[in-house]
């Protein structure tokens, strides 16, 4: 299986078992991260960072803090698909990371993104 990035026209495959994003809050301007795996039921989040609350990004009451920020785990089950959204508020889009490779993807506004996994991207 791949990793399956649509993002405007463009489709990209990687073939990966996990992966991070990370993207800077159009608000708070602060720093969130997420690592994500592909799973026979779906993409699942694993494990999140921010590196502080504001609005639209209250910590879940399980987070802990350390150097890096404040971390926990996603209660969210497998996705078949994960859509994501550019406001064009932000300071760019995603930051996808997978196998050693980063891609800056979504940065203009009313681009979106969308991740699944499949055999076949095309």
């Amino acid at each position: 299986m791949s990793l399956c990035i649509a993002t405007g026209v463009a489709v990209l495959s990687l073939a990966t078992s996990s992966f991070t994003l990370s993207w800077t809050h159009s608000v708070e301007r602060i720093e969130w991260w997420e690592r994500w795996e592909a799973t026979e039921a779906g993409l699942r989040p694993v494990e999140a960072r921010i590196q502080g609350s504001g609005a639209g990004m209250e910590l879940p009451p399980d987070a802990w803090r350390e150097a890096d920020g404040w971390h926990y785990i996603p209660r969210l089950p497998p996705q078949r698909e994960v859509r994501l959204a550019a406001s064009g508020m932000a300071a760019g889009g995603w930051r996808l990371c997978a196998a050693g490779e980063c891609h800056e993807l979504g940065a203009e506004a009313g681009e979106g993104l969308r991740l699944w996994q499949a055999d076949d991207c095309g």
